[in-house]
């Protein structure tokens, strides 16, 4: 399943970085590398000042594309979450303010991917969901630290074990 990144500086100094992967917008090692590859080119950019974090489509993010579970596609993060996991860190490493634009689901690590921001907009359709529990995963995407910080201990702690 291909990916598509498109990256826009507008005249007010507002970068979009929207991306494209099927109907749910599941992510694997190659999209999280592109987005961190443009996160860091308009890091280098003084013509971008913000950044806005948006998905085409239906929903922000389902998730890790993970073994088996979309048809057709090959295994994305078996065998390569080492590469995932290093380029999910250079996400997190982007000096310009970063706003995700949310719709639809953010799943897993596609909540992770919203919580990677510096700030979130959501609609009142929005749902934001944790469902590692119910895959038997660890919580992935650095959302052990990064949820807390948003929505406090006790509410992360509920999301997270149920």
């Amino acid at each position: 399943m291909s990916h598509q990144i498109h990256v826009e500086v507008s005249a007010d100094h507002v970068a979009t970085v929207e991306f494209e992967r099927g109907p749910r917008n599941h992510f694997d090692a190659g999209l999280i590398a592109g987005l961190a590859d443009a996160l860091e080119r308009l890091d280098a950019d003084p013509d971008a000042r913000a950044i806005v974090l948006c998905s085409a489509g239906r929903h922000f993010c389902a998730g890790a594309d993970l073994p088996g579970t979309l048809s057709g596609s090959e295994p994305s993060v078996a065998g390569s979450t080492g590469t995932l996991y290093d380029e999910a860190v250079r996400l997190f490493a982007a000096r310009t303010p970063i706003v995700a634009a949310v719709q639809g689901a953010a799943v897993g690590g596609g909540l992770g991917l919203a919580l990677m921001a510096d700030f979130r907009v959501a609609g009142p359709s929005t749902r934001f969901i944790a469902n590692f529990s119910r895959l038997g995963l660890h919580q992935g995407f650095g959302i052990t630290v990064t949820l807390p910080v948003v929505i406090g201990m006790q509410h992360a702690q509920e999301m997270l074990y149920t």
